[in-house]
């Protein structure tokens, strides 16, 4: 029997699917942290890569996931969200399984992009059906509580994959992850089937929904700087740094996000979406800057810290923007745009961080990457200004 989504009161936001749909969320991300912090190693140790080679490993899963996002867009559209959390977290499960006999670089990458495909699916959806149990007028805040659950798994995932991964070793780690994913897909099978009513299935498929696209164009200048300082720290703070373990760092990271979205839940609703947008592209970029100029452990976890607070109100300004000018029936479609933009930026954010790496090393990279994101805060403001700006005759 499937979980109630809270019709009888549709300012409700805190519904029994809402949660169900969080907890899902929670044990996929805390997942996905713990190979955040167990890959690159596991890459760099294990398997002999290179920096570039660490940033192809870990951004390949962003190649499939990119192709698919559209489509599984449009299927969330047509068919609902539930089967696609459930598809997506089970191909998940699978893929991570398969890291436990993985001895070569190459198998470790060709299961990165079995994960893109389980990312796709699952990701996509969950932003659709958190749009469709958002009440009116709320949906920046409801994407502030709901987020938790990633950033939770940031914080989170890394600390587990680390004392999983120093006391019993990567075996463990990968089946601790696989086990957690396997959780996700479990409470899935249970939420509301939310989407398919709503959708035409006689709408045109589109590759970019045009309404989504100058949102996404920034998010992706946030996320691509920030997936290539998440891939970095690891090897940064242990390699250069001398630090016993760099997990606390993306503890704070995953805290400070945290903390931000719970305070300032309802902040996204209430300022306009791109002057946040801009905002937190500058922090973003701020934070990136300090990691790299102060070379200490203090300076990385000051710069962790400002780069999170950034974080903590881009998305949920992005997903307040897109809800409110986009509806229903198109919301699989218009966040399968949103993601593609995502997927861009995890892959290509480390790839391009691996090559500074390469060349340099990765505070010069950290330095170099914030450039990004301030790019990105210019393009916010330009659509903003452009939008107050009068009709001319």
């Amino acid at each position: 029997m499937g979980v109630s989504r809270g019709a009888t009161d549709p300012n409700r936001l805190f519904t029994a699917a809402f949660i169900a749909l969080g907890l899902a969320e929670l044990a996929y991300f805390v997942a996905q942290g713990v190979l955040i912090q167990v890959t690159p190693l596991f890459a760099k140790n294990e398997l002999g890569a290179d920096p570039l080679g660490v940033g192809i490993a870990v951004g390949a899963f962003s190649v499939t996931a990119l192709i698919l996002r559209p489509w599984s867009g449009r299927e969330s559209d047509r068919r609902g969200r539930r089967p696609l959390l459930v598809i997506g977290a089970v191909v998940a499960t699978l893929a991570i399984l398969g890291h436990i006999p993985t001895g070569e670089l190459w198998v470790l990458v060709v299961l990165r992009l079995a994960l893109g495909v389980g990312e796709a699916l699952f990701f996509v959806a969950g932003f659709a059906m958190l749009a469709d149990l958002a009440p009116p007028g709320r949906a920046g805040e409801a994407l502030s509580f709901n987020s938790l659950a990633l950033y939770l798994g940031i914080a989170l995932g890394p600390v587990l994959g680390e004392w999983l991964l120093d006391g019993w070793g990567y075996g463990v780690a990968w089946g601790a992850a696989a086990l957690l994913s396997a959780l996700a897909a479990g409470i899935s099978v249970g939420l509301p089937l939310t989407g398919r009513a709503a959708a035409g299935t006689d709408e045109p498929f589109v590759l970019i929904h045009r309404g989504a696209l100058w949102p996404s164009i920034g998010l992706f200048t946030g996320v691509a700087a920030m997936a290539g300082f998440l891939t970095f720290v690891p090897i940064y703070g242990r390699d250069d740094l001398g630090m016993a373990a760099s997990g606390p760092v993306l503890l704070v990271f995953g805290l400070v996000v945290v903390g931000c979205r719970v305070l300032f839940a309802k902040l996204p609703d209430r300022v306009p979406p791109f002057r946040l947008v801009a905002a937190a592209l500058v922090a973003v970029a701020v934070g990136l800057a300090i990691s790299g100029l102060e070379r200490s452990v203090g300076g990385l976890f000051v710069g962790a810290a400002v780069m999170a607070a950034g974080v903590a109100f881009l998305t949920p300004a992005v997903f307040a923007a897109i809800v409110d000018r986009i509806g229903p029936g198109e919301r699989g479609s218009a966040f399968g745009t949103v993601t593609v933009f995502i997927d861009l930026a995890f892959g290509g954010g480390p790839v391009l961080m691996g090559l500074i790496v390469d060349a340099a090393d990765v505070p010069v990279a950290f330095i170099a990457a914030s450039v990004l994101p301030l790019a990105g805060a210019l393009g916010a403001l330009t659509v903003m200004l452009r939008r107050r700006a009068p009709a001319t005759t």
